[in-house]
């Protein structure tokens, strides 16, 4: 039997210790996501409602009543409206404040901090606040009164009435708190890739005639089109989790009009108790998530191929 040298026992131990490393926050993972994952997963196809009892298996039978359940797709169209009302808005709006924060002037420092200031606000202060100045007597209401725009105010969280037929008024007041919320964390990505960019590009382009406005289309958007991809994926994950907003301001409603997929989700696992339910429609938000995830991340690779 061949002996092993001193020089391989060293070798040994070197070898597995990055997976010692790792091990605790795979073993973390593995308790906190992994495991909890596969279990909704199996619950997904169950009757689980009274929890003294084990979990009884039905197939697709929870799947089956996703499809009839008209509350389900309503949740799933206010989900959309908030992806696409939200996400367009937070890939551009950050971009214009980057680059005027990014301008060399005096107290432009002050303003970063202005800006980014709505991001460590708590959700549930920032919530708090502003059903208040969505009141029927709150502040943007008065102004409105005073302005005589709209004499009676308008009911901002409490109509289900919608916007030219399509977006109903509570969903937007809600999308206006996640916007004004997300403008100062997608600024600093985005000033992160705008000081990146080498002033003397600028500079060589200022040469050919691109200056001004014209040099951010030229030179800008190119180069920033991995970091604009970035935040398309953290922002349409985002939009399509939302719950905080709505469970403080509205809690779905008036009549399911700013109710989300995950706020429904929230309501059937811990208002109604029904936790096979609640897992089929999890199963379901972790696929369109995944999706999205996979769209953004090939427009990043194919956006970061075109620089190179």
């Amino acid at each position: 039997m061949k002996q092993l040298t001193s020089k391989s026992w060293l070798l040994f131990p070197q070898k597995l210790t990055p997976y010692l490393f790792l091990l605790p926050a795979l073993i973390l993972l593995w308790l906190t996501v992994f495991w909890p994952a596969l279990q909704a997963f199996y619950l997904s196809f169950t009757s689980y409602e009274d929890i003294t009892q084990p979990p009884q298996w039905i197939g697709f039978a929870n799947f089956l009543r996703l499809w009839k359940d008209a509350v389900f797709w309503k949740t799933l169209e206010n989900t959309f409206f908030y992806l696409v009302g939200v996400v367009p808005i937070l890939v551009i709006a950050p971009l214009g404040l980057a680059i005027l924060v990014n301008q060399k002037l005096r107290g432009v420092s002050w303003f970063r901090a202005a800006y980014y200031t709505p991001v460590i606000i708590s959700m549930v202060v920032a919530g708090i606040a502003w059903k208040w100045l969505y009141a029927e007597n709150g502040l943007l209401n008065q102004w409105l009164k005073t302005l005589g725009i709209f004499p009676e105010g308008i009911p901002w969280l409490t109509s289900p009435d919608k916007i030219l037929g399509i977006l109903p008024i509570s969903l937007a007041s809600v999308m206006a708190v996640t916007i004004w919320k997300g403008l100062g964390y997608y600024m600093v990505i985005y000033l992160a890739g705008l000081q990146s960019i080498p002033g003397d590009v600028y500079e060589a382009a200022a040469i050919d005639g691109s200056d001004g406005i014209r040099k951010h289309w030229d030179i800008t958007i190119p180069l920033m089109k991995p970091y604009l991809a970035l935040v398309g994926v953290i922002s349409a994950i985002s939009a399509t989790k939302v719950f905080e907003e709505v469970y403080i301001m509205t809690q779905g409603g008036p009549l399911d009009s700013s109710k989300t997929i995950v706020y429904y989700l929230y309501e059937q696992a811990f208002s109604n108790l029904e936790i096979s339910y609640a897992c089929t429609i999890g199963l379901i938000l972790f696929l369109i998530i995944l999706g999205l995830s996979v769209l953004r991340l090939t427009i990043n690779q194919q956006a970061g191929d075109n620089i190179t």
